[in-house]
């Protein structure tokens, strides 16, 4: 056996059947050892499965006349159109290894198309709310560290809410990529283990101030807001809405005083 500890990073080459022969004995006998391990990696080639299924169809669709009168003068431009094909199932299929909980179908027409704050909000719920051993990067217990952390980061004051009194307790935060730059993650509990995730975001294209607004994106459902500069959004894959709802107001009064 190698001494190299095994990582993330060889779970999902192991689902996407990119590890060495050796390598892949090494992953497979590290999770014929640990149960919890190897249901996860189940988890992800079921997905992985689901995800090539859903978007199957996408590589037999025939080339837009437009496109395929402009590459005739050129053949080689099919070969190009044919290889951006491919990488964008591809990348489909690599994010949705991480996604262990939901396939992901977008929940609303294109005219209806909700605006990026919520997209992202939803994912990042469906990404990381399943974490058993990392849902956060710090925890509550260093919460005045973790305010401290993320407003430096975004440059601007933001704190989590304390939901104690809609029976959820916080679990922590992380650091997120947004559409226009870094934005925070708050995550919570409940005793049934039900999470609900709070995602703050400083700057961005949508940022009109708008009333509670709500959409589901897949099986996750969002209540979401724009105040101040900020933009708020509320989501969970595990409550009804009108339980959603109360805690949106919980965190407006907060947050929004």
């Amino acid at each position: 056996m190698s001494e190299l500890p095994i990582t993330e990073a060889d779970l999902h080459a192991l689902v996407d059947g990119y590890l060495p022969e050796g390598r892949r004995t090494e992953v497979e006998a590290y999770l014929a050892e640990r149960p919890e391990e190897a249901s996860r990696v189940a988890a992800y080639r079921a997905h992985r499965a689901q995800m090539r299924d859903h978007y199957a169809a996408v590589l037999a669709e025939p080339v837009p006349e437009r496109l395929a009168q402009a590459a005739r003068p050129r053949a080689r431009l099919r070969g190009v159109a044919a290889a951006c094909a491919w990488l964008s199932v591809g990348i489909v299929l690599g994010a949705a290894g991480g996604w262990q909980l939901h396939a992901w179908r977008p929940s609303v027409p294109p005219q209806a198309e909700s605006p990026a704050l919520v997209k992202r909000a939803a994912v990042a719920h469906a990404v990381y709310a399943p974490e058993v051993r990392h849902p956060v990067e710090v925890g509550a217990d260093q919460e005045a560290h973790l305010a401290a952390w993320l407003s430096k980061r975004l440059g601007a004051q933001v704190r989590p809410a304390h939901l104690d009194a809609v029976g959820l307790s916080l679990v922590g935060g992380r650091l997120l990529p947004g559409d226009t730059g870094p934005v925070a993650q708050f995550m919570y509990e409940s005793p049934q283990r039900g999470r609900v995730t709070l995602y703050v975001r400083v700057r961005g294209p949508d940022q009109r101030e708008t009333a509670f607004r709500y959409s589901q994106e897949g099986s996750v459902r969002v209540f979401y807001w724009i105040d101040r500069g900020f933009g708020y959004a509320v989501s969970s894959a595990d409550l009804g809405k009108d339980d959603l709802l109360k805690i949106a107001n919980a965190v407006y009064a907060q947050l929004n005083p």
